[in-house]
């Protein structure tokens, strides 16, 4: 399993970071962070402060409306609006898309609805195989059983783990 840390530095400023920087809640009124050149300024994202290498696994657990769990290149953008900042609708960034009973796929601008059958979980598995070129999410049950939901490859760059928080708290 990866010990991920959610880095306060790309922390956009209507995001709370609390648990030792592994919790992030998305609150309307914007905190006063100070400028930083990855910090993101549009949308309400944060990567983690490590580079994931090799094999690595995660678990992200979430209330609220939705969430989306993501994983990304160091290259993606950070100011502006445009999709080139926005997880999952660029070439440098996947998303698995989490609300009720639902999730999606997204990346590249290109949005896939994955079925987890009668799975309504709000934890969530992420499997990512840097040289193997691999990409997996999982829907994961209160008993632990992985219900796989979608695989990637040709992922075989340096990937960051990372969220985008539409009214939740993660």
């Amino acid at each position: 399993a990866c010990d991920l840390t959610l880095d306060t530095n790309t922390a956009n400023n209507q995001l709370i970071l609390s648990d030792k920087n592994r919790k992030a809640t998305h609150v309307k009124e914007p905190q006063s962070y100070p400028d930083h050149p990855d910090r993101f300024d549009v949308y309400p994202q944060v990567l983690c402060v490590e580079s994931l290498t090799g094999r690595c696994y995660w678990e992200t657990e979430w209330s609220g409306n939705g969430v989306h769990i993501s994983v990304s290149y160091k290259e993606i953008k950070r100011k502006g609006g445009s999709d080139d900042c926005l997880f999952g609708h660029n070439v440098n960034s996947w998303s698995l898309i989490c609300s009720d009973h639902r999730f999606t796929v997204r990346h590249n601008n290109k949005s896939t609805d994955v079925s987890a059958g009668s799975v309504s979980s709000k934890r969530v598995g992420v499997y990512v195989d840097v040289s193997g070129g691999t990409l997996s999410f999982y829907s994961v049950s209160d008993t632990h059983k992985l219900t796989h939901l979608r695989i990637h490859t040709n992922t075989t760059r340096w990937i960051l783990c990372w969220l985008q928080l539409f009214s939740v708290s993660v």
